[in-house]
């Protein structure tokens, strides 16, 4: 079969002949229609990853169709349409995953390839109004925004009470998108933060209420200015991807009893944090990463039941890959960047 395999960090991804895997008992494997790139992969690619295990056939994120089924599979799964859930063997705390926990996608192969073995437990039946394309975009960064939005930061859906108001940084990226979209569907009034002044505006035609460029030396008091200044200004919730130096402003923006939820750092260190700021308002501040089997599937149900589209930017044909992986170092995209793998 043809796969993307990287030998060694600090060298490009070669397509390659790769030989075929074969399902074990408790295995589906699935002909891979599309597979999405998540930064993981180029930092990976880069050296910037722990535990790193080379070579391997990268790739987290697919979808395609079941060609066979391992023993003990119900052979019904085959020529079933799915996607896949990358983040395996979580454990059985839902709080935190355990030694044996992984992403798919280095060691194991992964999705950037023909086909994939992976056990059964970890397919989902493709929601039925996406395509292949968009399917792929969803597990990563879907199942990180998740965890984020809904389980670590609890957000309330709106009801009886008032929408909670929600503040995502760094809008454009997969899970930044998918926080979005996952918070205006369950009603929420939602703010973000981005580079781009463009950005903004994209949000905003997906149901932002507004935001703020954070180049601008003051955005944090230009953003609380935006939503009503006071109280009336504080977020219930905010999802970060960025840490660094910022931080210290979405402090001052959270609501008292408000909840951040944290899940990348791509400003560096965290500074200049006021511990009062944090007591006094009895702020929660969570960690979070990628997502249990049982987020997986909420999340997919949460997608099928919202009708939601997972927003590609842009689709590259496997022998194109180097393209796709320039262009998600180079961090100009707007949602997420898919290979197209099979016809």
């Amino acid at each position: 079969m043809k796969a993307l395999q990287l030998a060694a960090t600090h060298q490009p991804i070669q397509l390659v002949d790769a030989p075929m895997p074969t399902p074990g008992p408790g295995e589906v494997l699935v002909r891979i229609q599309a597979a999405a790139l998540n930064h993981r992969d180029v930092f990976i690619q880069q050296g910037l990853y722990p535990g790193i295990k080379l070579p391997a056939i990268l790739g987290s994120d697919g979808a395609g169709v079941v060609a066979e089924v391992g023993a003990g599979v119900d052979p019904v799964w085959r020529g079933q349409d799915v996607i896949i859930n990358c983040s395996m063997h979580w454990g059985p705390n839902p709080a935190h995953y355990g030694a044996d926990f992984h992403i798919l996608g280095m060691p194991a192969n992964g999705t950037y390839a023909e086909y994939v073995a992976v056990p059964v437990r970890y397919i989902h039946h493709k929601p039925a109004h996406l395509s292949f394309e968009q399917a792929a975009a969803l597990p990563l960064a879907g199942l990180t925004a998740w965890r984020a939005l809904m389980s670590r930061a609890g957000l309330h859906a709106s009801g009886a009470q008032s929408p909670e108001k929600v503040l995502i940084t760094g809008i454009g990226g997969g899970a930044a998108l998918f926080a979005l979209q996952f918070a205006v569907a369950a009603g929420a009034e939602v703010w973000v933060t981005s580079g781009a002044d463009e950005k903004i505006e994209r949000a905003k035609a997906m149901g932002a209420v507004g935001g703020v460029n954070y180049r601008e030396p003051d955005w944090g008091k230009t953003l609380m200015t935006q939503t009503g200044g006071g109280r009336a200004g504080y977020f219930n919730v905010i999802i970060d991807s960025a840490g660094g130096p910022g931080f210290a402003k979405l402090i001052d923006a959270a609501a008292p009893g408000g909840r951040i939820a944290i899940f990348g750092g791509t400003t560096g260190t965290i500074t200049e944090v006021v511990p009062p700021k944090v007591f006094f308002k009895q702020l929660n501040i969570a960690g979070t990463t990628m997502g249990t089997e049982a987020e997986f599937g909420a999340m997919v149900r949460f997608v099928s039941e919202k009708g939601i589209v997972p927003v590609v930017d842009e689709v590259f044909p496997l022998t194109d890959a180097a393209g796709a992986f320039q262009k998600m170092n180079d961090g100009k995209q707007f949602g997420k960047l898919v290979l197209k793998v099979s016809e």
